[in-house]
């Protein structure tokens, strides 16, 4: 039989190890990243249950370094971050590939596109590109919206084994002006869209928009990101591309982009 480390030494392991520092910083900023508001250093210390004092110095260096941005002593997170993330390789791999076949895709239909990734309980666009028309709908890059209520939430979701979706579901963390949805609902809309290959859905935040979102995939089929739509109709006499044509471009776009990432679900 292996031998395993004990309760007790491996506690004893963590004590050791311990880096109260580097937990205050990480507890600063991910008490942020679930803010809605500016907080101050009363409102921190106070969340986190740390005298002033302890918190000031961390606070301070993780302004100085670019973390956090400060506004009449109320501080929130900066992007640095989400451009941090950008340096990893699969993001940037990612995000490098699919640029040019979205905006050969925001061309064709005449529609805004963005991808979206699933991060920690939250979906985040990493890369848009706006429609060329005079106006354009579309997500910023570094926005985050709703896992369980969005088209792209729906397809990040459905393309994963069950405990994966299960983690996925436990770890959600609702956005700003999120809607309830049924539990139950939400497991019959993941089995359709499984079974659809996309979801197509009205938008549940702007009147109006009907979004379109379809997987890519990378190696071994695992599920990398969500190419989406947010399909807007014009009502004047220019005649653009329709939604049941639009969905197809994105199906293709799709499936192109899957295969160029490492693929085997898609013919050429």
């Amino acid at each position: 039989m292996p031998t395993t480390m004990s309760d007790s030494t491996a506690d004893a392991g963590k004590v050791r190890y311990a880096a109260p520092a580097l937990d205050k910083g990480l507890d600063i900023l991910e008490l942020l990243s679930k803010s809605e508001q500016m907080l101050t250093l009363n409102q921190i210390s106070k969340q986190l249950g740390r005298s002033v004092n302890e918190i000031f110095r961390m606070v301070v260096t993780l302004e100085q370094r670019g973390y956090l941005l400060a506004d009449n002593d109320q501080y929130r997170l900066s992007l640095k971050l989400f451009e941090l993330a950008h340096y990893h390789q699969p993001i940037r791999s990612l995000v490098n590939t699919a640029l040019p076949h979205m905006r050969e895709l925001a061309n064709r239909t005449m529609q805004s596109t963005h991808l979206t990734v699933y991060e920690a309980g939250r979906v985040i666009v990493v890369a848009q590109v706006d429609s060329p028309e005079r106006w354009a709908f579309g997500l910023k890059v570094g926005a985050l919206v709703s896992l369980t209520d969005t088209a792209s939430g729906h397809v990040l979701l459905s393309f994963r084994d069950e405990a994966e979706r299960g983690r996925m579901l436990a770890a959600h963390v609702r956005m700003d002006g999120e809607q309830d949805v049924d539990h139950a609902q939400l497991l019959r809309q993941i089995t359709e869209t499984q079974e659809r290959g996309y979801s197509r859905m009205e938008s549940r935040q702007i009147r109006g928009v009907v979004n379109l979102s379809y997987p890519v995939l990378g190696a071994n089929d695992r599920m990398l990101a969500a190419l989406n739509v947010p399909y807007i109709e014009r009502i004047d006499k220019k005649v653009n591309p329709s939604l049941d044509e639009v969905q197809e471009i994105v199906r293709e776009i799709s499936a192109r982009l899957s295969k160029l990432m490492g693929s085997s679900s898609f013919g050429t």
